[in-house]
């Protein structure tokens, strides 16, 4: 059998099984990641609310304190960094796609939070493509991928319009995606031309709009930590190359390392573009 094949045989499985990791984690909902920081570490003592929206990237899946990834590391940041006193909610449900979380953000619950938030951060997109992806298993021609990005993108602007119904200077972080095949599937160049083509979508979206930022992750998740791969124990195949900022349970979401450097990545962005936000 070609080899080509062989491989997209495989990553339809994983994709597969990935999927029912999603309903898994769907039916055994897990600990409520929410917290409150309510300690003043400085002089200042004025309270800050955010909010952090979005899939299972935002709901902490593979952070093995179940406190919710790297939602509770950045609110810890902005206690650390401007002297907060910092709330937050975690509205990351796994498995969920843009159109998802465009439903989800008329909840009552939701709509109040945003209406008072005065950060929000947002993980959409990978299953937007882990769906487009399935949709064209047969056929990963990147051209297949443009009406989806585009559907996509057009999601990605509601769901921004939405979160600022009333709250029109909110300050929103929308974090990329990462290939998580990358170590296993390095002859599939397609996969990292698409996961690139649909992270440049997103930026390309949120840079036409004011006081929204990209956040891109892959070029510091996909290869590992420093570029490092390693042999996991979880395997009995010793050819199955184990991402190390990615969970040994289903090698595709971050492990409390890889989400603990997205965490940096969005404070990183903060510091840069703070002084840009208008109600601050």
């Amino acid at each position: 059998m070609n080899s080509r094949i062989v491989l997209h045989h495989l990553l339809v499985f994983f994709l597969s099984l990935l999927g029912f990791l999603f309903l898994f984690q769907w039916l055994i909902p897990a600990a409520a990641p929410r917290l409150e920081q309510g300690r003043n570490v400085s002089g200042e003592t004025r309270a800050f609310y955010y909010v952090a929206l979005g899939d299972s990237l935002t709901q902490g899946v593979g952070d093995k304190t179940g406190q919710g990834g790297f939602v509770p590391l950045l609110a810890q940041n902005l206690v650390n960094d401007y002297g907060y006193q910092v709330t937050y909610d975690n509205y990351g449900v796994s498995g969920n796609t843009s159109q998802q979380v465009l439903k989800r953000m008329d909840e009552a619950e939701i709509v109040n939070s945003l209406k008072k938030a005065d950060m929000m951060t947002l993980t959409v997109g990978g299953n937007d493509l882990r769906h487009a992806i399935l949709d064209n298993i047969t056929n990963l021609e990147i051209s297949v991928f443009d009406k989806p990005a585009q559907e996509y993108s057009k999601r990605l602007l509601k769901i921004i319009d939405k979160a600022r119904t009333d709250n029109p200077n909110l300050p929103i972080y929308v974090i990329g995606i990462y290939n998580p095949f990358y170590l296993n599937f390095p002859e599939l160049t397609e996969m990292q031309t698409v996961v690139d083509d649909w992270n440049q979508v997103t930026a390309s979206t949120v840079d036409q709009l004011d006081g929204v930022y990209f956040v891109p992750i892959n070029e510091l998740l996909y290869k590992g930590l420093d570029g490092e791969k390693g042999i996991s124990q979880a395997y009995s195949t010793p050819s199955r190359v184990a991402n190390n900022l990615l969970a040994e349970e289903d090698s595709f979401h971050p492990n409390n390392t890889g989400y603990e450097i997205m965490n940096k990545a969005v404070m990183e962005a903060i510091r840069e573009t703070k002084e840009q936000w208008k109600h601050q």
